[in-house]
């Protein structure tokens, strides 16, 4: 429709994984980069993490398209599969058996154990070949247990020198906690690489749209104005097929009107017409965050007096079952000391405590997220599996992990899994900020105690 118009060869934003868009932001160019170097260095196991939509399939095609012809590849893109359904497609992505062969029924019968020996005699005899294969599963996220635990097992298909198979696994951001589970403990120690894509930025959206009109062929035709690709960036958060959604609809909105420039109206129209809700802060949104006065871990109520009487309303779910950057606040229009703050069961992770607070001057650290102790000590419980994944996950990053255990009185005692501590609260700003480019703990809050 508006492809002829502007004169592009083919549609720009289309949400199909078409490796050659592919925008190499810093995120992506790093994930790019490393996907490459462990394909060539046969690191083994390693994993690619990433919101929905941020580009992780047509990374993995665009990285197909660069693998040299002495590496077999296989892709999985349909992880709902069974052991032997799985073996049997990585058989035939390798080339060992044909599509024909399965339609034909002629590996019904064949056991597991069978499978697993074909594809090891097919990756030995790449050796005198000098080649190697490589394993790619997208939407890893959803592999169930059995298979997750067949791919450890492919993973084991070695010599006394190296790899057999490279096997990279690709799934959104619970792929990381689903690894941490205890069951997956041995895979996951097998993971030599992990990277997590992260959204465009402003200066990117700007990038990446020019990048796809001038690949589309039509870079002179149509613009989009600066404010435009602001609101383009904050209405999609920089998720790149968000982006492509909202620029189509804009694309066709501007065809329709019969203009070369997208402005900032057209583009409010588009992500209103796909319901993408601007959320940036209110001015007292602003106001409120700026006012309110942060308890750790501890938990203990503080009052805070709020200029012409105005209280801030005190949460009623203020720690929440998992929950990231869950603090309570407590205010009155008097202000009030705090009471002291009781530690409860010393922690079980290993990681040091936080000071208590009887310290003299004030400590602050990043509140990440926050269990209730009856269920977090409930061996099995998601609450302990979640407990230990957001641990693991925060540790896996290279942050400073503490946990405490503390006692909030009518509303139970929890166990709370804060980042760093720091003695200055700029300092724990710039470490929530650091914290917040994982969309995980985007809600972690600066507290202290």
């Amino acid at each position: 429709m508006y492809e002829e118009y502007y004169g592009f060869t083919e549609k720009p934003f289309s949400l199909t994984p078409d490796p050659k868009y592919l925008f190499k932001s810093e995120s992506h160019a790093n994930a790019f980069e490393l996907l490459q170097y462990a394909v060539r260095r046969r690191e083994g196991f390693v994993v690619v993490t990433g919101d929905i939509g941020t580009g992780k399939t047509t990374l993995c095609r665009a990285l197909l398209e660069q693998i040299d012809r002495n590496t077999f590849t296989a892709l999985v893109l349909n992880p709902f599969l069974s052991e032997e359904d799985l073996l049997k497609l990585i058989l035939q992505d390798f080339g060992v058996i044909s599509r024909e062969d399965l339609k034909r029924g002629r590996l019904t019968h064949v056991s597991k154990q069978e499978l697993i020996e074909t594809i090891y005699d097919f990756l030995l005899s790449l050796l005198p070949l000098r080649a190697s294969a490589v394993l790619i599963i997208d939407e890893a996220q959803n592999l169930p247990m059995p298979v997750l635990e067949q791919i450890r097992i492919l993973s084991n298909l070695e010599t006394d020198k190296e790899k057999l198979l490279q096997i990279i696994l690709v799934g959104q951001l619970n792929l990381q906690p689903l690894l941490k589970a205890p069951q997956m403990r041995q895979l996951d120690q097998r993971v030599s690489i992990r990277y997590q894509l992260r959204p465009l930025s402003r200066d990117e959206v700007a990038a990446y749209v020019s990048h796809r009109v001038n690949v589309a062929g039509a870079s002179a035709s149509v613009t989009f104005q600066p404010r435009a690709l602001d609101m383009v960036h904050r209405r999609t958060k920089g998720i790149p097929r968000l982006v492509n959604l909202v620029c189509d609809r804009a694309l066709l909105a501007a065809y329709s009107g019969r203009t070369n420039r997208v402005s900032p109206d057209i583009v409010f129209q588009a992500a209103e017409s796909l319901e993408l809700i601007d959320e940036s802060p209110s001015r007292f949104g602003w106001f409120r965050r700026r006012a309110s006065v942060y308890v750790a871990a501890a938990g203990a109520s503080v009052s805070l007096a709020v200029a012409g009487g105005m209280a801030l309303r005190s949460p009623s779910d203020a720690e929440g079952a998992g929950g990231a950057g869950q603090v309570e606040v407590a205010a009155s229009v008097e202000t009030a000391e705090a009471p002291r703050m009781d530690a409860v069961a010393p922690n079980t992770t290993g990681a040091t405590p936080v000071a208590t607070s009887g310290s003299a001057s004030a400590r602050y650290a990043v509140l990440t997220a926050s269990f209730p102790m009856t269920d977090v000590l409930r061996k099995g419980s998601a609450a302990e599996t979640r407990f230990e994944a957001v641990v693991g996950e925060l540790r896996s990053l290279g942050y400073d992990v503490r946990s405490m255990d503390v006692n909030l009185h009518e509303r139970g005692e929890w166990r709370r899994v804060l980042v760093g501590e720091f003695a200055t609260l700029s300092d724990a700003k710039a470490e929530a900020h650091r914290v917040h480019q994982t969309p995980t703990f985007a809600d972690a809050q600066v507290v202290s105690y």
